[in-house]
């Protein structure tokens, strides 16, 4: 079983004090056919500065760092969407120590990717696209991030699977892997082949059949960008319309889905749902699993279509109707410079 952690673990204030990664489990070049200090170098640092005001800064923070990696000569860098969502201001350092100024291309809430343009030329190599889907639990990779062998991990792939976010976020095959990486947010992870099959988003623990519980990373998969990268490389997101939002963050404890938080001035704060509610399905289908609850909403049509909820509060259960809305409306646009 995978229990995540809170995602604002996963803000600025973790990564601007990296965890060291013991030798042990740094990859050696010797294990590889593929050039590894070369695929390394692919992988750049980021430093995102997001105004106080921001939709995203009381979960996130105003300050975040982590990673990303060079996925085109001309300077766009993938990373994972938190660490630059509603950014005002973007550093990457790349591995020779520079650091240029970088805008924010796109935020895709669906994949959770980022991506980065850089405002400067950027002389490194870019790391091509493996397939993700026919990776296998047990295969070799190196999750990474900037600053070289010091700061990547030799892991293995321990399980792919579903995975339901707390944020009304789903990935129908999510990979973990382990050892965790300390410094995850934006980590690339490379394949056995020297390619990219994904970028790291959480560390989560693992309960193993002793009931041990051993740290992992969550990564998503890099075949989820492709139908939609072109669309965010022109128009900043997917062409298709948006799913419903509602703004609750919601955990699953037993048997039941209790809504944690609501984002401010979201659409479930404006239909009065509350803390501690519990969630109980939509409509006449009730549900006590959060992937089949966002799959439900999800199916009712777009971004604006009315979701009834059925809710349980106070001893009593009773449908509350929450008119969605469309995240990105809830945050602000990224500024050139």
């Amino acid at each position: 079983m995978l229990d995540p952690i809170n995602i604002e673990d996963a803000g600025g204030r973790d990564f601007f004090e990296r965890k060291l990664i013991v030798p042990d489990v740094q990859p050696n070049p010797d294990d590889y056919e593929f050039e590894l200090e070369q695929a390394l170098s692919s992988v750049v640092g980021i430093t995102s500065i997001v105004s106080a005001d921001a939709h995203t800064a009381e979960v996130l923070g105003t300050e975040r760092a982590g990673y990303g990696v060079l996925i085109r000569s001309e300077g766009v860098v993938l990373t994972i969407g938190y660490l630059i969502a509603e950014a005002e201001t973007i550093w990457i350092k790349l591995s020779d120590g520079r650091a240029v100024q970088g805008h924010v291309l796109a935020y895709d809430h669906e994949t959770g990717f980022g991506l980065l343009q850089a405002l400067a030329r950027l002389d490194m190599p870019a790391l091509t696209f493996g397939q993700s889907s026919e990776a296998k639990v047990g295969d070799r990779v190196v999750v990474a991030g900037s600053g070289g062998r010091k700061n990547a991990v030799a892991a293995q792939i321990v399980a792919k699977q579903e995975f339901a976010g707390y944020w009304e976020y789903l990935l129908d095959d999510a990979i973990f892997t382990a050892p965790s990486h300390p410094n995850w947010g934006g980590t690339a992870l490379i394949s056995a082949k020297g390619d990219l099959l994904g970028i790291g988003s959480l560390h989560l623990q693992q309960t193993q059949d002793d009931a041990h519980a051993a740290d992992v990373n969550m990564v998503v998969p890099i075949d989820i960008l492709k139908p939609v990268l072109n669309d965010l490389l022109t128009l900043g997101r997917p062409s298709h319309k948006p799913r419903p939002w509602l703004g609750i963050y919601t955990t699953e404890i037993g048997n039941r889905i209790i809504i944690a938080a609501i984002a401010s001035h979201g659409p479930a704060q404006k239909a009065d749902l509350a803390v501690g509610d519990i969630v109980m399905g939509t409509g006449n289908n009730e549900t006590n699993d959060l992937a089949t609850l966002y799959r439900q909403i999800w199916s009712m049509g777009d971004a604006g279509v009315e979701v009834p909820l059925l809710v349980h509060r106070d001893g009593r259960t009773f449908e509350v109707r929450v008119r969605s809305g469309d995240r990105n409306e809830f945050l602000k646009s990224p500024m050139l410079h």
